[in-house]
């Protein structure tokens, strides 16, 4: 992907320090919008319904902060809102209203890793929230206009205005809880089903061929969520609040083959059994009070290895440092060994997690630590198994 063409002025402000941006002083979008930028350098030109072409901004991400854009629209306007990051940079967009609700969401719409929603906005003042889907740092561009403008990203087979323009509709009803249906995006990309009483539910569709994208709607087309890479290239939605009874809908893309049959389910949430995957994965640190497998391997008083027959679900390990150090934890792969690897102090907190560090597929991470128990986790990125060897190293202060 290239971009080319840059002309917005507030692109070239940013990019130039000429002037400082235009920023919103009121609670925009429910608050959300403090501190956002207007898209068009000012409010009177962040209008996009009477803007003669798209509006645009270089966005500097910090790590685990959001970007926000602000940008109105004076009539009802079929938009399309992007965001595209520089290098290997993989962007994440929330487009909220006035009253901070998110009218629409998207991950990979954009191909390559970049963001793009088309969908229809009735007249108010919108922000568009952009983050990196790693948490880290990133630059990116932003760019806000009318279909008939010229897009930013290239798109993929399904966009998501295929996904937003009504299709719930016409979607296939599929049943109730306890529902499993399958079919590729091009030929279902809807499917509903009908909660007979109040339930949290939890919607899954897989296939890491298609590399699947699914959008939780309500009734009357109401937004609850979307989800795109929960498991691998799998999509997972769980939803904790309690959803009424009534008909929901479902949307279902592909990122890479929309004829690869995707396998959509419908099912009670399991508060337990979402706890056991987050440990699974090694999206939170398990509990050290043996419910879930963890091995001790001692006090790390310079090196520690440790070989691990992996797989996709992570195996737990702690060890113990007795004073202040440079904590260095290696997962060395053989083969077509690929690991992943992810610290946590005792508390649960993330000390860092990395994967393919450098040139190869090798992970590292290094942290200075004060004394205490670390827990670290391992695992094949993919769904090979495979040997890691894990490498934990204890560096002092010269004395």
């Amino acid at each position: 992907m290239h971009f080319l063409n840059i002309r917005s002025s507030a692109l070239a402000v940013a990019m130039l320090g000429l002037a400082a941006p235009a920023y919103a002083q009121d609670a925009i979008c429910g608050g959300t919008g403090t501190g956002g930028q207007w898209i068009g350098g000012d409010e009177a030109s962040s209008d996009i319904t009477t803007a003669d072409t798209y509006q645009e901004q270089m966005a500097l991400v910090l790590g685990g902060n959001d970007y926000v854009s602000l940008f109105s629209v004076s009539e009802g306007t079929d938009v399309r809102i992007e965001a595209a990051g520089r290098g290997a940079g993989d962007t994440v967009i929330d487009v909220l209203d006035s009253t901070g609700s998110i009218v629409t969401s998207d991950d990979d719409s954009g191909g390559n890793g970049a963001s793009r929603a088309e969908t229809f906005l009735n007249p108010g003042t919108y922000c568009m929230s952009l983050r990196s889907y790693d948490g880290g740092p990133m630059t990116a561009f932003v760019r806000v206009g009318r279909q008939e403008h010229e897009p930013l990203t290239e798109g993929t087979m399904e966009t998501s205005s295929a996904r937003d323009s009504g299709g719930c509709e016409t979607a296939t009803p599929m049943g109730g809880l306890g529902s499993t249906v399958s079919g590729s995006a091009a030929d279902s990309s809807h499917w509903s089903f009908t909660l007979d009483a109040p339930a949290q539910v939890s919607v899954t569709a897989e296939n890491e061929s298609a590399d699947p994208v699914i959008t939780l709607y309500g009734p009357n087309d109401m937004y609850i969520d979307e989800n795109d890479d929960f498991d691998g290239y799998n999509s997972r939605i769980d939803v904790t609040d309690t959803l009424d009874a009534g008909t929901y809908c479902i949307a279902v893309s592909a990122l890479s083959d929309d004829t690869q049959p995707i396998t959509v389910s419908v099912s009670e949430y399991d508060a337990e059994a979402a706890l056991q995957s987050l440990y699974a994965r090694g999206e939170a640190a398990p509990p050290l009070d043996g419910s879930v497998e963890v091995s001790n391997l001692g006090i790390l008083e310079s090196r520690i290895r440790q070989d691990v027959q992996a797989t996709d679900d992570v195996k737990w390990f702690t060890v113990e440092v007795e004073d202040n150090s440079l904590l260095v934890v290696e997962a060395i792969g053989g083969g077509n060994s690929d690991p992943w690897l992810v610290v946590y102090d005792d508390l649960g907190r993330e000390i860092g997690q990395n994967d393919d560090y450098g040139d190869g597929l090798d992970s590292m991470v290094m942290a200075r630590v004060q004394s205490g128990i670390y827990i670290i986790g391992v695992r094949q990125y993919d769904s090979n198994n495979g040997l890691i060897r894990l490498l934990a190293e204890r560096y002092v202060r010269a004395q």
